[in-house]
């Protein structure tokens, strides 16, 4: 009858070849596997639990030296640096773009061999266009995707004001403090002066003077603000996309997500290879909205993805090739431009999904430099750098004229002006980021971010922000908003 009842043995409970769970489940049973027909349910009990953490489990818990990009199940969450060191690639490309006339200053032959990279420079603008899609989907996606709320949305879209509204307001009224500045300084005003309306002005402030336009050109007082107001656009119908895509990336597999989102963003080439032109009337539109939303769907392909460590090394090498394939179209399209296509450099935009796809994957090599502690920061500047330069220019500009100086003259003291300016662009830009940006956006996250009065409210508002019931189970959701 013991026999029977599989009693045969004492515990071991220091036997190193089984796990504490296991010792603790035999020590509750009573027995060290009943011998039950099939081997016995208790055997197959403790079996289970003793098994060794599979791989895949372990790197659940395992941390990339950056300590925020985490591996859960092969999954890749957290922030990834490498698409905020590229911000300041786009940043620089955007500003050698309008400070490439100074290049000749320099030398000649120089604006001459980078004129096709230079002249593309517009493109960096869409480059943004993508990772914004493509970040704020990676952090809100979660949170703002399962169901429609009223109160998220709002949230969010105070979050994004917080984000771009300060810096946006500082650099619109330096823009028109300057224009002020020349009716009543020397002897150049600026031709800018019929901007400053009133209307115009409640236009600006509220991120809408896009909107009533065909055409960006001259419808912000400090020339890059168009694209914010593009952008504002983008972000009030996120609330809508987030729901789009997050259905997708439930019932669609990774590759057909990256399909997907390269197809998205080619509305704006075919306008281009069918009238010939990047700009054309409204082109800003399917601009902002298809390749929002192409980042958005490249985002949900990644967040699709588990891949172990050595094939994010292979995936970082692969980033190499759309940067090498992007340089080489540039070039080729400059020697044998397509026929009747004036902006040939502009189909380099088909480059970008696969580009930023491969960053937020890959490690080491190209994403390991984005990710370095410059590139970091020049990513985190990379707005105030953005919103800024324009100033700087058409300032030089100004005293270009109003002083008669000849930077272009091989003996000129002003040769090297690009240098300067881009030094200045910088530091001004540093100053930006720690004097309006960053604390402007902290003060206006706290004006959301209010303690409820009492403690049994502050209790059940913290477990109703941090927990999501999520099909019979519960999942942790960060609570910090980029």
């Amino acid at each position: 009858m013991t026999a029977d009842l599989g009693v045969s043995r004492a515990v071991n409970t220091t036997s190193p070849s089984r796990s504490p769970h296991a010792k603790a489940a035999i020590a509750l049973l009573g027995c060290d596997g009943c011998r039950l027909p099939g081997g016995g349910l208790v055997a197959w009990v403790v079996a289970r639990i003793s098994r060794p953490v599979s791989r895949t489990r372990r790197r659940t818990k395992q941390q990339d030296p950056d300590g925020k990009s985490i591996v859960r199940g092969g999954e890749i969450r957290g922030e990834i640096k490498a698409l905020t060191g590229l911000r300041i690639v786009a940043a620089v490309w955007v500003v050698l773009f309008h400070f490439r006339p100074m290049v000749s200053d320099v030398s000649p032959d120089l604006r001459e061999n980078l004129s096709p990279v230079l002249n593309c420079g517009a493109q960096g603008v869409d480059l943004f266009f993508i990772l914004s899609g493509f970040v704020l989907t990676w952090n809100y996606l979660e949170r703002m995707g399962r169901s429609w709320s009223k109160r998220e949305t709002v949230h969010f879209l105070w979050l994004r004001l917080a984000r771009v509204w300060p810096v946006y307001l500082v650099t619109l009224h330096l823009a028109a403090v300057w224009i002020i500045f020349t009716l009543h300084v020397g002897h150049v005003p600026s031709p800018d002066v019929a901007k400053l309306t009133a209307i115009s002005y409640v236009r600006q402030v509220l991120l809408v003077q896009l909107w009533f336009e065909p055409f960006f050109d001259g419808t912000s007082w400090d020339g890059p603000a168009w694209s914010i107001s593009a952008e504002w656009l983008a972000y009030l119908l996120f609330g809508l996309l987030v729901l789009v895509i997050f259905r997708l990336k439930l019932a669609t597999r990774a590759r057909t997500l990256m399909v997907l989102a390269f197809v998205a963003q080619l509305p704006p080439m075919v306008l281009l290879l069918t009238s010939g032109f990047f700009y054309t009337p409204w082109s800003w539109l399917p601009r902002i909205v298809t390749q929002f939303t192409a980042g958005a769907l490249a985002c949900a392909a990644v967040r699709r993805l588990e891949l172990s460590d050595r094939a994010r090394r292979v995936v970082g090498y692969v980033s190499l090739l759309p940067i090498v394939a992007m340089v080489s179209s540039i070039y080729l399209l400059d020697a044998y431009p397509i026929h009747g296509v004036l902006d040939s450099g502009g189909v380099v935009d088909v480059l970008f999904v696969p580009l930023v796809i491969t960053l937020a994957v890959g490690m080491g090599s190209l994403p390991g430099f984005l990710s370095t502690r410059v590139m970091v920061y020049g990513g985190q500047i990379s707005f105030c750098l953005y919103m800024v330069h324009e100033l700087v220019h058409t300032g030089w500009t100004w005293a270009v004229v109003q002083f008669q100086l000849t930077p272009w003259q091989s003996d000129s003291p002003w040769k090297w002006n690009i240098i300067g300016l881009i030094a200045i662009a910088v530091v001004f830009s540093s100053l930006m980021y720690h004097f309006v940006e960053e604390p402007a956006r902290r003060w206006m996250r706290r004006m959301v971010d209010i303690r409820p009065a009492s403690a049994k409210a502050q209790l059940d508002e913290t477990a109703s922000a941090k927990l999501r019931q999520i099909d019979g189970g519960l999942e942790g959701v960060s609570a910090r908003a980029v």
